[in-house]
């Protein structure tokens, strides 16, 4: 006898490849937040000084860096010297607090030029001038987002390319906190949102068999819009469903978790076919940020008696129907109606679909069959696919290891990673 699925979640939210992505905040982004930050290895420092005077600066030529090599020093008068000079090569800033404001205008703002230099050099690190008196000056300066610093007339050379070195070294550790704040933020909205886009299906009571695998297809934990969910409704119907909101990013993920939510209550509530499809579109238009913004999605439900079912596609591809001695082949796919927010009022076919006693029912993204086969521009596309699955059917695999197979495959095909998501769902009844 089949097992019962079980109420726990079973399914795994994204492949391993994929989960480090999304939720790790080593790796990859860790090395990215501390290179970016910093002067690459053997690079000569490069000081940037902005003051009024700096033919009479304390700057002296043999200022070196801790590698004994001396740093290359930059001079400007003023903030458009310093606008023109402020390139990539430049690790810190060392800036007069004495300077006249921005623009020359009058302001109360006695770090007016520190500001305006923080907001014209976010990446760089800054160390602030002042006079002997002016040390409460100074700390303001550090408390508002200079690394540090120095008074004018305790300024030698030993001293500065200390201070310059901690400088650049603190803005790079504050540089990697700040990048590894965002990606653990990230990564959690990341997991947020993907508890929404992969529920827990609610099967209790069914005979079938349910498995399900995503992959997101993205950079950097970039989320997409692929959505799924199975449910058992009192009189013993199962129902499921796969959908895509087009486009990636964290608002088509949000419509994708709200389309499915919408999806389970309303099914729940008694309603499927044309009605149901109807109130999911005008969810998704009031819901989407953009009108150009669509949902395809495809719609089944298996009678109590698991034998037949009722198909509903709105600009999805058609389900794949596995039988014990047939070729594994796509449902009809002639009434396929519009996708969700394409055309107002659209209406959409119900049909009924044989599937006899013993068979699999496999729900797809489109990212499964848009990935490209070797290098050239061909795509895998539905035929592809049917034979992909085919063969692996024949090799023996089943269930889980199936649905594992075929994502592995069709990235193995594209020669990388795929543009865009894929999900997939199988349901299996056994005699």
């Amino acid at each position: 006898m089949p097992v019962p699925v079980p109420r726990q979640r079973a399914i795994p939210a994204v492949e391993s490849g994929q989960a480090q992505a999304a939720g790790a905040v080593g790796g990859p982004l860790k090395e990215e937040a501390h290179r970016d930050a910093a002067p690459t290895s053997g690079a000569t420092l490069t000081l940037l000084l902005i003051e009024d005077d700096p033919v009479g600066s304390p700057i002296v030529p043999e200022l070196l860096d801790s590698a004994g090599k001396p740093v290359r020093v930059r001079t400007a008068r003023n903030l458009t010297e310093a606008e023109r000079l402020l390139t990539d090569d430049v690790h810190c800033i060392l800036l007069d607090l004495a300077l006249p404001a921005p623009g020359g205008s009058d302001t109360d703002d006695e770090l007016a030029v520190l500001h305006h230099v923080l907001q014209l050099a976010p990446r760089h690190a800054v160390l602030a001038l002042t006079g002997s008196g002016d040390a409460e000056r100074g700390a303001e300066a550090v408390r508002v987002g200079a690394q540090d610093y120095l008074v004018r007339d305790e300024l030698d050379s030993r001293l500065l390319s200390r201070a310059v070195r901690y400088a650049v070294e603190r803005k790079r550790s504050d540089t990697a906190e700040r990048r590894l704040t965002e990606s653990r933020l990230r990564a959690q909205e990341n997991r947020r949102l993907e508890r929404g886009l992969l529920p827990t299906p609610l099967l209790d009571g069914s005979s079938l068999r349910f498995a399900a695998r995503y992959r997101p297809g993205r950079s950097r934990a970039l989320l997409g819009g692929d959505f799924y969910d199975a449910v058992r409704t009192p009189d013993g119907t199962v129902h499921a469903m796969i959908g895509d909101v087009c486009g990636h990013g964290p608002d088509e993920a949000a419509l994708g978790v709200e389309l499915r939510i919408a999806w389970r209550a309303l099914t729940l509530a008694g309603l499927c076919g044309d009605e149901l499809l109807g109130t999911l579109q005008e969810v998704l238009e009031h819901e989407r940020p953009d009108e150009e913004i669509f949902a395809t999605l495809c719609t089944v439900d298996i009678a109590p008696d698991g034998r037949h079912a009722g198909l509903c596609l709105a600009g999805h591809p058609a389900p794949l129907l596995v039988r014990p001695g047939v070729p594994a082949r796509l449902l009809p796919y002639d009434n396929n109606g519009p996708a969700l927010g394409m055309l107002p009022g659209a209406r959409w076919s119900r049909m009924q679909v044989e599937l006899g006693a013993e068979w699999s029912l496999m729900l797809y993204t489109d990212g499964l069959i848009e990935g490209r086969v070797g290098a050239g521009g061909e795509r895998l596309g539905q035929d592809g696919m049917v034979e992909m699955i085919r063969r692996q059917l024949a090799e023996g695999l089943r269930g889980e290891e199936l649905l594992r197979a075929a994502v592995q495959e069709v990235r193995r095909l594209n020669e990388g990673e795929l543009a865009d998501d894929v999900a997939v769902v199988l349901l299996d009844r056994m005699a």
